[in-house]
């Protein structure tokens, strides 16, 4: 039988029905239960519900739910918490933020993990179409401005009259960089890019700061537009109590501009989200702290793709999706070398097809295996079945890449690398050496040697994992980048 998770879909649907038509007036039976696209670390459902109490005789919510539905462990992931996640969506709303209506928090007794169920909202969630659609032509002029504003009310919630300060951890600008750094190190993966990023951000950290709520997910893609402007502001899994410019920081990060000139989400502008929040908060935006939290965004996310390559080697949720986002920790590392160490880099040339009697080709084998999955299973798919064919086909062109450019791509870092310690040692021990010298200080930040091959490193990793994200196409002109 088809699986739903860790549980046999029929048990999910009946277990989930029982708890609707208990919890829900009007609910008389569970119609149907789609799991959406996306959501790699939570899990999305549009459930239809016949409703005796509307006109039409159904009615759509949505529910949020932990990977896997099983019930999450707050103290080892840091996060909140799915039930606490559905009380920062209640105090938001009470503060004029656009969020849906929640209607029922999951119980352990329920069997179905951690989650809640909510008002469903008619938006646009999906980044890309946000930043190009001509359906929000008239809407994106101001949408940097709306999104200052409610990171202002967000920030301007009271913790104490809301119970949201026993429920929310406390982090300080260097305990999420250490936090973050000492995560990328338990994945025994040599990333010298990361490593450096975490000393620079260690040095820079902002001298002061206030203390407030901070959401640490609103970005483009994690709220939902509709004709007139944001109808809902999603996905709170990451809050916690810290300094509020780290939210206007994420919103700018370029893996959150999906192919957008703007810096502001691939939307907005700086000066208009920097507006919003003067106007609605009354304090003045400093850029230089807001480019630090940007910084920190790329770093943390080179990190959080990293782990959800770790997450697929350990489970609960072995998807397609989840290897493949790992390798996008080379598109925020590329974005870390931007903003911190611009300059020259030489590519590695794509090699012409060698001729060999081998028939088929691997590369032939590949490219067939992709194109059935891009054109076949696409054509014959839908919702999240659909989008995960697509991510199997993008894998598979990360692959090609691979065996046409990683060979010589070892080989070039291999040999800086050699110059530089003056050491015929192995590439693995190289790589290695280069992390724990970059950990404990030996190696200055500034030395040119180091950032030379840094840069040269992480654009060549990014031509083989993603060369259409827009930071390889920074990284590879002599335009200045874009800072605030």
């Amino acid at each position: 039988m088809a699986k739903d998770g860790s549980q046999d879909k029929g048990e999910f649907e009946r277990k989930l029905e029982a708890v609707l038509t208990v919890q829900l007036p009007g609910c008389v039976s569970l119609l149907s239960a789609e799991r959406l696209s996306g959501g790699a670390s939570q899990e999305t459902y549009r459930l239809v519900i016949e409703d005796d109490g509307c006109e039409s005789g159904e009615r759509v919510l949505a529910m949020r739910r932990g990977a896997g539905g099983v019930h999450a462990n707050k103290s080892e992931l840091g996060y909140p918490g799915l039930s606490t996640e559905a009380l920062l969506m209640q105090s938001a709303r009470a503060a004029g933020v656009p969020e849906p209506e929640i209607h029922y928090v999951l119980m352990p007794s329920d069997g179905l993990g951690d989650g809640f169920v909510m008002e469903w909202l008619q938006g646009e969630t999906l980044g890309a179409r946000i930043v190009r659609s001509e359906r929000f032509e008239a809407v994106r002029p101001t949408l940097a401005y709306e999104c200052g504003k409610f990171m202002a009310r967000i920030h301007n919630i009271d913790l104490q009259a809301t119970g949201l300060v026993g429920q929310l951890s406390k982090m300080s600008p260097r305990d999420c960089v250490q936090q973050s750094w000492e995560r990328y190190r338990c994945f025994h993966t040599p990333q010298p890019m990361i490593d450096f990023s975490a000393r620079w951000l260690l040095d820079h950290l902002p001298a002061n700061h206030e203390t407030r709520l901070v959401h640490s997910d609103f970005r483009n893609g994690n709220f939902m537009l509709g004709g007139s402007g944001i109808v809902g502001i999603l996905d709170w899994e990451l809050a916690h109590i810290g300094d509020p410019m780290r939210d206007l920081g994420w919103i700018c990060t370029n893996s959150w501009r999906f192919g957008g000139n703007s810096p502001v989400g691939g939307f907005g502008e700086y000066a208009d989200l920097f507006r919003g929040y003067e106007e609605e908060s009354g304090a003045r935006v400093d850029p230089v702290h807001v480019k630090f939290w940007e910084v920190f965004g790329s770093f943390w996310w080179a990190v959080g793709c990293l782990g959800m390559a770790q997450q697929y080697r350990s489970g609960p949720d072995r998807t397609v999706e989840r290897p493949a986002i790992g390798r996008r920790s080379s598109e925020c590392q590329v974005d870390c070398a931007n903003l911190l160490i611009p300059g020259e880099v030489a590519l590695i040339p794509i090699p012409e097809s060698v001729a060999t009697e081998d028939l088929p080709r691997t590369d032939e084998l590949l490219n067939s295996v992709r194109d059935f999955l891009r054109i076949d299973v696409m054509d014959a798919t839908e919702a999240r079945l659909n989008f995960l064919a697509r991510v199997a086909a993008n894998s598979l062109d990360i692959v090609h890449r691979e065996l046409a450019l990683g060979t010589e791509y070892r080989a070039q870092e291999r040999t800086r690398l050699q110059h530089f310690f003056s050491s015929e040692n192995t590439l693995a021990s190289l790589r290695w050496r280069l992390v724990r010298e970059l950990r404990n200080g030996t190696i200055e930040l500034a030395d040119q040697v180091l950032q030379a091959h840094l840069r040269q490193t992480v654009v060549n990793q990014l031509a083989i994992d993603q060369p259409s994200y827009s930071g390889f196409k920074t990284a590879t002109q002599t335009e200045k980048v874009k800072t605030p």
